[in-house]
């Protein structure tokens, strides 16, 4: 079958490979309807991510049709449209069993090598290193997925594919970090990032009651997303003072709850902060580039909650623990736990509440998917998400 393939720092290629196999009784093959790009990608891409091989499969947010089932599987049966947590969860052990599905501790079979790199191991992540379980990626025709019964759900009637295609990661991580972050009717919710994560914390936080939610970028037609589909308030912080302007607009305190999703490689920055992670990032002395996070800690009000969804993967500098500590912020972050919220947003998708299907302002087969990465990569004609069809 064909699938995109990472062959090297910026490079990428459509490349053929086997076929997926049933290879554990609990395993299910899921033919790929769509499956979309994702910020988290371009660490891979740009080399920031470790264990990765050549000719390993990108992708890991897809939804798509059940093809066939081991024997073990008792949930799921062949010909269902599915979406698929991009986390894989055993849904058995003590963090499964306790909503922390990005924690599992038995579907991440690199866990040697997951240590090695993160101190740690996380549970598998379809496409995104070895050391994440060195699964193979969504950006092909056919997939592989373990543990069926519980990492694919179905795909209510009058759900269409496009807004099916990111209940698998973009709304579950935008979702959880609302939830976590403890938002609560009638918050001042700010949210660092308009891309398709960033959107999602924003719908969360007014559906769980916000009274007010400000959306934080600097590509403009990312904000005029924001303002059209989440009816958020913005600020373009390449032309304003951002901490200033988030003081006026809460009455001189701050926000009550900061996201931040933009991660480790992001852009600009005040007083010479981003030029200096830049440096220490490409002499490899430090992995990520903290900016949003700590404009989050600094802008957030006294006793407020701050919630990181960005990735990050190593060690950061300049981090404002002196602000964290004094101001009294709960400080929490996590990968997606989308298994704890997947179902319910299939639900609110179904009822007109929740609406995602904008966030793919390009679609394309997958043959084009090297095209597609380097528009979305370079924000390209106000590219937001790519999804790409594999059987078109």
């Amino acid at each position: 079958m064909k699938a995109l393939c990472w062959e090297g720092v910026n490079k990428l290629a459509m490349e053929r490979v086997p076929d997926p196999q049933i290879l554990n009784d609990q395993d299910a093959i899921v033919k790929v309807t769509l499956t979309t790009t994702c910020g988290s990608d371009l660490h891979l891409i740009n080399g920031f991510i470790p264990t990765m091989q050549s000719g390993d499969v990108m992708g890991h947010e897809f939804m798509g049709e059940i093809v066939d089932v081991g024997p073990g599987v008792r949930r799921r049966k062949v010909g269902e449209r599915v979406v698929v947590c991009s986390f894989i969860g055993c849904g058995r052990c003590w963090y499964c069993t306790h909503d922390l599905w990005s924690l599992c501790d038995n579907t991440n079979t690199n866990w040697e090598l997951a240590r090695e790199v993160l101190g740690f191991e996380t549970g598998g992540v379809y496409g995104y290193s070895h050391a994440m379980g060195g699964f193979k990626g969504s950006h092909s025709e056919y997939i592989r997925v373990p543990f069926a019964d519980y990492g694919t759900f179905p795909v209510p009637d009058g759900v269409g594919d496009m807004d099916a295609l990111f209940a698998s990661d973009a709304a579950p991580t935008g979702w959880m970090g609302a939830h976590l972050g403890g938002v609560k009717p009638g918050d001042v919710v700010a949210v660092w990032g308009a891309g398709g994560v960033g959107q999602m914390a924003a719908r969360a936080a007014q559906i769980l009651g916000a009274e007010r939610v400000i959306v934080i970028d600097r590509l403009p037609d990312r904000l005029a997303m924001a303002e059209r589909y989440m009816d958020t308030e913005t600020i373009d912080y390449s032309t304003n003072d951002m901490q200033a302007e988030l003081w006026e607009r809460t009455g001189g305190r701050g926000p009550d709850v900061c996201i931040e999703a933009v991660g480790m490689e992001a852009t600009d920055g005040p007083d010479g902060q981003y030029g200096y992670d830049r440096v220490k990032q490409q002499l490899r002395m430090q992995q990520d580039r903290p900016v949003a996070v700590r404009e989050a800690i600094n802008a957030c009000r006294k006793g407020g909650s701050v919630f990181v969804l960005g990735v990050f993967g190593g060690m950061v500098d300049k981090f404002p623990l002196g602000a964290l500590m004094n101001k009294g912020l709960t400080f929490a972050g996590a990968q997606q736990h989308g298994h704890r919220y997947i179902p319910m947003l299939l639900k609110r998708m179904a009822s007109g509440e929740l609406t995602t299907r904008h966030l793919a302002t390009h679609e394309m087969p997958l043959d084009e998917a090297p095209r597609g990465y380097e528009m979305f990569k370079n924000k390209r004609d106000g590219c937001v998400r790519v999804a790409f069809r594999p059987h078109v």
